[in-house]
């Protein structure tokens, strides 16, 4: 097969799935403003229940939904007849997700799912199966066509079925009013989380180099030096008087000759830039770029706090 059918075979699948698509944009009704308004109004949890591939898009939507802030627990057809019924109780929602809505482990758990909970949608592909008929609100997710070239794998079919889980979880989002702030909340440990929710005083440096106006150049070069971020603060009687980098070092022995007399006050750079502690890591990162800078002065309440560095945010994840 010669690279040119390759992506002709795949643009000819993507077609496929993009079309599926617009059939089901176009055919969604009242069933589905229903189900929204079902599962936002659910005093419990939405079980969400599959077999198959179907199970996997079923997890899927799961974790989409549980970030987006509405509670949302996968139910695996084949073990919930097995004890896993349990988990579902009267308050529950039940999201059953089959496409033939015929399977034997879907039709043999059709009269618990509707005992079970206080209500049970069906997302199927046939709006005449013993799921669909069963259910309170139906879901149609026909295809007409695979993406499979024998026409039998699902692909478009689950294409659709996650299409619509994450239409639902959208509009549950916009219902709920969940903002950026909220979906951090689930996601602290990844990098959307942390630009939203981390605080500069995370990273700030336990290594926190000061010397006074005063200072030898020696002693400069020291405090500098065991920095590691190749600053000083130079502070006086608690105020932040300025910065000395080792830049301003290095100019200071390019243009001097003599510096036996120096002091910190010679080469100082003065109204440095700083940034609350309280403030936002994203904020601190913003007047790094802006700046230009490597380091920022970090304070509490106008008093020296400690240094950020640019490499110690980017290594986390903030922008």
């Amino acid at each position: 097969m010669d690279p040119k059918e390759i992506l002709s075979n795949a643009h000819q699948a993507l077609d496929i799935e993009i079309s599926e698509l617009t059939s089901l944009r176009n055919r969604l009704n009242d069933s589905f403003i229903k189900s929204v308004l079902t599962i936002n109004e659910v005093k419990g949890k939405l079980i969400v229940v599959g077999i198959g591939k179907s199970a996997h898009v079923a997890n899927k939507i799961v974790a989409t939904l549980n970030s987006t802030g509405t509670p949302s627990q996968f139910l695996h057809a084949a073990e919930a007849i097995h004890g896993d019924l349990g988990v579902i109780q009267k308050q529950d929602v039940v999201l059953c997700i089959s496409y033939s809505g015929n399977s034997p482990e879907i039709v043999n758990l059709l009269p618990f799912l509707k005992e079970y909970s206080a209500a049970l949608i069906a997302m199927t592909g046939n709006v005449d199966s013993k799921l669909a008929k069963a259910a309170d609100i139906v879901l149609d997710t026909h295809v007409d066509k695979e993406a499979c070239p024998n026409k039998l794998a699902p692909t478009s079919s689950t294409t659709v079925q996650m299409a619509l889980g994450d239409a639902l979880a959208v509009c549950l989002m916009e219902l709920k009013d969940f903002k950026e702030i909220d979906f951090a909340k689930f996601h602290p440990g990844g990098s959307l989380g942390k630009n939203l929710t981390a605080k500069v005083e995370q990273f700030v440096s336990m290594n926190k180099p000061e010397v006074t106006s005063e200072a030898s150049i020696r002693d400069v070069i020291i405090s500098v030096s065991g920095s590691k971020h190749g600053i000083t603060v130079v502070v006086e009687n608690g105020e932040i008087i300025g910065v000395i980098t080792d830049g301003d070092i290095r100019r200071m022995l390019l243009n001097q000759n003599d510096i036996s007399k120096a002091k910190a006050s010679d080469i100082i750079s003065k109204n440095p830039k700083t940034i609350d502690k309280n403030k936002l890591a994203k904020e601190a990162m913003q007047i790094l770029k802006e700046y230009n800078i490597g380091q920022l002065v970090v304070t509490d309440e106008n008093r020296y706090y400690g240094i950020i560095d640019i490499h110690k945010l980017l290594d986390e994840g903030i922008n």
